[in-house]
């Protein structure tokens, strides 16, 4: 099995660092690909591509970290071969996954990893569940609650207590996420 867990990373937080650990637990996953999008079809980034692969290389520093050159990650799982992929994601992504790009499809070629935290509503993964061709290739876990929040970061908040001290190191290095 091959974990995945793609996205922004702008920055990476103490939130993605827990989620991914969760996953590599509960899967028992030695490793995870950690996919840094260059230019995610989702939103739109403050820090270049280039940046944000070394914020996540030093967030996740025993995984394989690279940049993933497509859009969309039915895009990735077409164009790349893994096996028996799992795709890692937090349960908010999860209750957007109907807004992917060819959400059934993304199932096809992958089973899910949902990390969820204690008092998610149940009743908002359900509904997603409902919609999807082959719920069962839904895996779900459970997360403790963190408060990071890469878009409370890029809004000024003290990233000192809300990511990984190296990439705590580096924001500063850069003097990224901050208007001084």
């Amino acid at each position: 099995m091959t974990g995945l867990y793609g996205g922004a990373f702008d920055p990476p937080h103490n939130g993605h660092v827990a989620l991914a650990a969760g996953a590599k637990r509960t899967f028992d996953l030695p490793r995870l690909l950690v996919l840094v999008s260059e230019s995610p079809g989702h939103k739109s980034t403050q820090s270049p591509a280039a940046v944000r692969l070394e914020l996540a290389r030093a967030a996740f520093p025993d995984d394989d970290v690279r940049l993933d050159p497509y859009p969309r990650t039915i895009d990735l799982l077409r164009a790349e071969r893994f096996d028996e992929p799992l795709f890692v994601l937090g349960a908010d992504e999860f209750c957007a996954f109907g807004s992917w790009k060819e959400p059934d499809e993304v199932l096809e070629l992958a089973e899910l990893a949902v990390g969820t935290r204690p008092g998610f509503p149940r009743e908002r993964l359900d509904s997603v569940l409902a919609s999807l061709r082959r719920p069962e290739r839904v895996n779900f876990f459970e997360i403790e609650p963190n408060p990071a929040s890469s878009t409370a970061i890029r809004a000024g908040e003290a990233a000192d207590l809300l990511v990984p001290p190296a990439v705590a190191a580096l924001i500063r290095q850069f003097g990224l996420y901050t208007d001084s």
